[in-house]
């Protein structure tokens, strides 16, 4: 797990979705990750349409940066994964600026950890130490590579200790641009006879701005130029930012979504403009009617829905999706993991910390709440855990 920010990251726990009726139609990798069963048939195919987001099945099975409990996060390879078990919607980008002003999505600016920067020696003079949200971070920055830069670099896995499978497909894939995954969408639209849903994130755009980066005006510039910015298109933003997501609300009519991290913890914007609310303000009523005035859902983290206690173990749950309901948001809580260090205490099986443990039980409890949807690294886990929630 990267280094926990006051901003925030979806690096906590998992998360799963709520218990409306639906319609399951996803396909189901065997052993060893072979796709056995492809979505996009006439007869499967949902044609998110009408009402947009509120289109979406209930609850929803969003691929957390692609499907990257299988291939290392935001490649084409983890997108497309995602898309081949049947996840709703994939969260194709953290979006962070190149030197020349291009989009890309990478989780993090510091790139250390998710590409192999560090084995190209024409680049060793990049590698620096930076505050980033007040944090000392020290590695390789995207705001410091041109984008004809980047591309010659390739992703790797992110959390190899615990994912050495992933290492396989190390160097397979290059760094997407926003834009071609702009256009991906539109050719996996087409190619599965599906509407592809999107949900990309703007990181630090408080750091952002200030070096003259603003990732706001640049991201909506490109969703008008290919015809995404309306209310009821297929991409979903959010941010960590309650500010951001204003900006982004006076920019485009898409979806938003404010990112909530740990109780006590501030959004970075916060802490620059002295505001004195915390997470735990927002999520009280007065706090979600605000985020409710320019915005259309939230994604907490899992134990905002329901809290651990000392020994990692699930307490009761919050208020928190009957609060969030009552002010009309929907929620998407992040992140669920197969993993037994990403489960609660609960669901651990076994003594290998990196074995997976009882995902479904832990998918089928967070359900249960009421909740919307989920992020998750794993949607054929979530897809199957969901069907046997929406069956009974």
């Amino acid at each position: 797990m990267a280094t926990q920010r006051t901003q925030g990251s979806k690096e906590q726990q998992p998360g799963a979705g709520p218990g409306r009726r639906a319609v399951l139609g996803a396909a189901v990798l065997g052993a060893g990750g072979a796709v056995i069963g492809l979505p996009g048939t006439a007869a499967a195919a949902e044609q998110y349409g009408g009402r947009g987001y509120k289109d979406l099945p209930v609850p929803t099975v969003i691929a957390h940066r692609g499907a990257s409990g299988y291939r290392p996060e935001h490649t084409f390879g983890a997108y497309e994964l995602a898309l081949d078990m049947g996840a709703h919607v994939v969260e194709a980008g953290d979006l962070v600026p190149t030197k020349d002003g291009h989009i890309v999505c990478r989780h993090e600016p510091e790139i250390g950890g998710t590409t192999d920067v560090a084995d190209h020696p024409e680049f060793a003079d990049r590698k620096t130490t930076k505050v980033l949200d007040g944090v000392s971070t020290t590695g390789w920055f995207t705001e410091d590579f041109t984008l004809a830069e980047l591309k010659t670099l390739r992703a790797k896995e992110r959390i190899p200790a615990n994912r050495p499978h992933n290492t396989l497909y190390n160097g397979r894939w290059e760094i997407p641009t926003f834009e071609e995954v702009l256009q991906w969408q539109d050719e996996q639209t087409r190619g599965r006879g599906r509407q592809v849903w999107i949900y990309p994130e703007l990181k630090h755009p408080t750091y952002f701005r200030k070096l003259g980066l603003g990732l706001e005006e640049r991201v909506a510039r490109l969703l008008r130029k290919y015809g995404k910015d309306k209310r009821n298109s297929p991409v979903i933003l959010q941010s960590f930012e309650p500010s951001s997501i204003q900006r982004l609300d006076k920019l485009v009519d898409n979806p938003l979504v404010v990112l909530l991290s740990s109780a006590s913890s501030r959004p970075w914007d916060f802490v620059e403009a002295g505001d004195p609310r915390t997470v735990a303000d927002l999520v009280k009523p007065e706090g979600l009617k605000w985020i409710a005035s320019y915005a259309q859902g939230i994604g907490p983290t899992l134990d905002l829905i329901i809290p651990r206690d000392a020994t990692g173990k699930l307490t009761t749950p919050t208020t928190l999706v009957a609060d969030a309901h009552a002010e009309g948001l929907i929620l998407h809580p992040y992140t669920m993991r197969n993993e037994n260090p990403f489960l609660p205490a609960d669901f651990r099986k076994g003594t290998d910390p990196d074995a997976y443990g009882d995902a479904f039980g832990a998918f089928t409890t967070y359900f249960a709440t009421g909740i919307d949807g989920v992020f998750t690294d794993n949607p054929d886990t979530g897809l199957l855990a969901r069907g046997d929630f929406v069956n009974g």
